[in-house]
């Protein structure tokens, strides 16, 4: 019987996840590779691919990590990339789920400073980003913006890993 994942709650702080060092080691080897084979993974930390599978799949399940593919905008026709900080007032929690639906938009996060959400956009031209501001300052609750148009990215990474 192999060993269950040590994927659980926290019982003091319900927020935080418990990873046990092996689902971590599982984690770090999929953030190097997301397409690794299970058996080279459970070489790699000590398990059988069966054990392996079950992991990851509580992982998932758990909402610890997901799977994706990372496309490069560049290369499918999206030259323009910005960050833009969002000012607003009143309730912040509603203007990020406004915001959050629009598709362009795939990052959103509430910040402490000069801004109160700040945005990433992928854009097909400059036009396009012109079309998403527009979308953004007619949220009521928007009263400013300030871009940060992406001229090139020198470092793209998402293996933090778990520490």
């Amino acid at each position: 019987m192999t060993t269950p994942p040590r994927v659980r709650r926290n019982s003091s702080n319900p927020g935080p996840v418990v990873l046990d060092d092996l689902s971590k080691q599982i984690i770090e080897q999929l953030q190097a590779d997301g397409r690794m084979p299970y058996a080279s993974i459970g070489k790699a930390v000590g398990l059988s691919e069966a054990a392996v599978r079950q992991r990851v799949q509580r992982l998932q399940e758990a909402g610890v990590m997901q799977i994706v593919a990372v496309t490069d905008p560049l290369t499918l026709g999206f030259p323009r990339q910005a960050m833009i900080g969002i000012n607003c007032e009143g309730d912040l929690e509603a203007v990020a789920d406004e915001l959050a639906a629009i598709e362009e938009i795939d990052y959103v996060v509430l910040t402490a400073g000069s801004f109160d959400v700040i945005v990433e956009v992928v854009c097909e031209g400059d036009g396009h980003l012109l079309e998403i501001l527009s979308k953004i300052r007619a949220i009521p609750s928007v009263r400013a913006t300030e871009s940060f148009v992406y001229l090139k990215l020198r470092k793209q990474t998402y293996s933090w890993g778990t520490r």
